[in-house]
């Protein structure tokens, strides 16, 4: 069974898009598949829900989703979410993010990324 680490910034897309990521991810990926997240994820988040912005309000609907779908959520040690997600990846898992950098570090990893594009989809690469 594959695995998928959703990352802070893929969990706002459905407010600031309109995208639902969970349907977007059932059309890519065929195979059984798992999605978790990663406490630095959920605390990045509650930092974020705090205020009136539109970051806040994203970051609340994340957390919603998060409920919502009951996503397990792993520790994990390290402190740096990216150094954390780069960690756990293996061969089976995939990871679900916008961040360009992270992109280009599992590329390199050989790792599948699902990703937003053109703001109004999802796309594997």
């Amino acid at each position: 069974m594959k695995t998928i680490i959703l990352d802070t910034n893929f969990l706002t897309i459905p407010y600031r898009f309109g995208v639902d990521i969970f349907e977007g991810i059932d059309a890519l990926i065929s195979e059984e598949y798992e999605i978790i997240t990663l406490e630095g994820v959920v605390r990045e988040l509650k930092n974020l829900s705090k205020g009136r912005s539109k970051d806040s309000a994203a970051a609340r609907i994340g957390l919603e989703l998060l409920k919502k779908k009951q996503i397990k959520v792993v520790e994990t040690q390290e402190k740096n979410v990216d150094e954390a997600i780069l960690e756990l990846v293996t061969d089976q898992t995939f990871v679900a993010t916008n961040d360009k950098e992270l992109i280009k570090r599992l590329k390199d990893k050989n790792i599948k990324v699902v990703y937003l594009r053109g703001k109004n989809r999802l796309n594997m690469g």
